[in-house]
């Protein structure tokens, strides 16, 4: 039976000026015809900005067709009062939990939709126990949402959904804000709906590996239905998901890089367990020696220094809570470094210390940035006179950015952080003017800060069309660079980038990470990374710091980091796909060069191996 129907769907959406007149119109979805049977697991992919979550949003009649029809259980969705019905019928899950959850309590704000809709109390509250039951939250019901991880938000949020009772739940991005437990988590709720609830699953991701145990992947691509089929089919053709800025699972992607080196493996590899079978038949067992570490790398010029750092919100009250407890670290200049850690583990209070937005209950941080701003007052004094800076502190000196009369506003043009969400930095009437405010904040003139701004977008790879546009108009992935272009013009020499890739599609990560790369090996920008993604802190970083419940846990080099998949997993988090392939391959007897943490490395130790029992055949 059909729960979804969509006949010659087309959307477009209008832009009217003040007398509302259509000044610009872009066609979002064209053409779309599908369907979606009920109790079915279906995963929709598409680039950033290719008209996903457009479609998600007629689904549930959030918005209506330009053209053709919507059809939920039966029910046109451009009949307003077939409307109450769908969206009883059809629940939306949001990428940010924060954006859905709006009560102090959360078994009230499980309610509150039940009750929305006129639903007895009695009968509310037996709505709230069975969903609760049901995403495994009954232990946090008279909680305050505030004090939850982001998986449990998110868990909470669809209960919320879950309450009222529908047949199909669309999630648009419900994972892309959290750590890999809380990942697991939400897809673990989501998958026990579809098969114990036999609720519909309409789930929107960039994740390749959580589509693997769908019954069906739709592509969208510039608002077209282009690929179609169960993900084994669909996967199988890796060079056209690419050309649609699309990937595939890593696993899939090494299983292809395999076969074209020359092993003897079919196509459309989903899973560690279906490729490791496959890999017994290829690869000789033998004497499996743990490889050894790499040297700890040392810190010989820190950028910035950590000394006991603490920070205790609400202080002296009931509800004071520890967000870090005695920090001690050091960060290499020009290196990337990534700061990793479950939801609430202190990442985002440790860096906001960094740039001074938040102040340290205990210890201190000290810079030593290569051009001597004036930070304290008396390396301020002829800066009245224009004349040129007298430098107080020698070549070379730290200092304290808690020292009395510390400029904590000229460290943040040295410090630049871009936070989690891009729109929430973002504020002027267009692009160039919202990357113009910061060298303008620094006393560069208009001419100055203009040639800084247009200077930064170009290096974020921002195309000079969108320099005009309200940065509100413009899709995720560009917001993301226009928030980095905004705090590269002020040339810092510390860049901040907290989850920076979250959202944005494949191909967008690595443009972004691309961007990212050259800052580093070009200019020797010392990049901060906070990121729930192993496998991009594997790929790019060269120091990562493990932060749990506000302590250092570990810090030290990638490999030496995932070495430790056990402790990483007990703390929320996991490692690279990778890690886990190799860590399984040489349990079952598998001798493997090296330690191997992404894609490519691993495919060049298993292909050696491969070689190797060929000669010795």
């Amino acid at each position: 039976m059909k729960i979804i129907d969509v006949r010659n769907l087309s959307y477009d959406y209008v832009r009217r000026d003040e007398n509302d007149k259509v000044v610009e119109k872009s066609r979002a979805l064209s053409d779309l015809n599908l369907t979606i049977e009920e109790g079915s697991f279906v995963c929709i992919l598409g680039h950033n900005g290719s008209g996903k979550s457009t479609f998600a949003k007629l689904l549930d009649g959030l918005e209506l067709p330009a053209e053709g029809t919507v059809l939920v259980s039966g029910r046109d969705t451009r009949e307003e009062e077939a409307l109450w019905e769908i969206r009883k019928e059809t629940g939306m899950v949001f990428q940010n939990p924060d954006n859905q959850i709006i009560a102090s309590v959360v078994e009230e704000d499980v309610g509150f939709g039940p009750e929305n809709i006129g639903v007895p109390t009695p009968e509310i509250w037996k709505r709230v126990d069975r969903a609760l039951e049901t995403v495994q939250m009954t232990a946090y019901r008279l909680k305050s949402p505030n004090r939850l991880s982001g998986g449990q938000k998110q868990r909470v949020a669809i209960a919320g959904t879950m309450a009222m009772l529908p047949r199909c739940i669309v999630l648009d991005e419900p994972t892309a804000m959290l750590d890999p437990s809380g990942r697991a988590e939400v897809l673990r709720t989501i998958q026990d709906l579809n098969r114990r609830e036999k609720v519909s699953i309409i789930l929107i991701t960039h994740y390749m590996e959580e589509t693997v145990n769908a019954d069906r992947i739709l592509v969208i691509d510039e608002g077209r239905l282009v690929m179609d089929g169960n993900p084994r089919e669909v996967f199988r053709e890796i060079e056209r998901l690419k050309s649609y800025r699309m990937d595939v699972p890593e696993l899939t992607e090494l299983a292809w890089r395999l076969k074209r080196g020359g092993m003897p493996l079919p196509d459309g590899i989903l899973t560690r367990e279906e490729l490791l079978r496959e890999l017994k038949h290829c690869l000789p067992a033998g004497k499996v020696e743990e490889p050894p570490l790499p040297e700890h790398r040392e810190i010989t010029d820190p950028i910035l220094r950590i000394s006991h750092l603490s920070h205790i919100y609400q202080k002296g009250t009931a509800m004071e809570s520890y967000a870090l407890r005695d920090l001690n670290c050091e960060i290499q200049r020009g290196s990337i470094t990534a700061i990793i850690g479950h939801t609430g583990s202190g990442k985002s209070t440790f860096v906001q210390h960094l740039n001074g937005l938040l102040e340290a209950t205990e210890g201190e941080i000290f810079v030593n940035f290569r051009e001597k701003l004036p930070l304290l007052p008396e390396e301020k004094r002829f800066l009245f006179f224009r004349l040129r800076r007298e430098r107080k502190r020698p070549e070379g000196e730290e200092i304290s950015i808690e020292t009395e009369g510390f400029d904590r506003k000229a460290l943040r043009f040295k410090v630049g952080l871009v936070f989690q969400y891009p729109e929430y930095q973002l504020f002027e009437t267009d692009v160039l003017r919202d990357v113009m405010f910061g060298p303008k904040n620094e006393g560069f003139s208009d001419e100055e800060a203009e040639e800084m701004a247009k200077e930064a977008l170009r290096r974020v790879g921002l195309p000079e069309e969108i320099w005009e546009k309200s940065p509100f108009e413009i899709s995720g992935g560009q917001k993301r660079r226009a928030a980095i272009a905004g705090v590269l013009a002020m040339r810092p020499e510390v860049l901040i980038l907290d989850e920076p890739t979250a959202g944005l599609d494949p191909a967008g990560r690595e443009d972004l990470f691309r961007q990212i790369d050259e800052l580093h090996r070009v200019e020797g920008m010392t990049i901060l990374l906070v990121s729930h993604s192993m496998d991009d802190v594997a790929r790019y970083a060269e120091q990562v710091l493990v932060l749990s419940k506000g302590e250092l846990k570990m810090s030290g080099s990638p490999e030496e980091i995932f070495s430790h998949i056990e402790a990483l997993e007990e703390m929320g988090l996991g490692a690279p796909q990778m890690s886990y392939l190799i860590r399984d391959m040489r349990r079952a007897g598998y001798a493997l060069p090296g330690r191997p943490d992404t894609v490519e490395e691993a495919a060049e130790a298993i292909l050696s191996a491969y070689r190797e029992g060929e000669r010795n055949a």
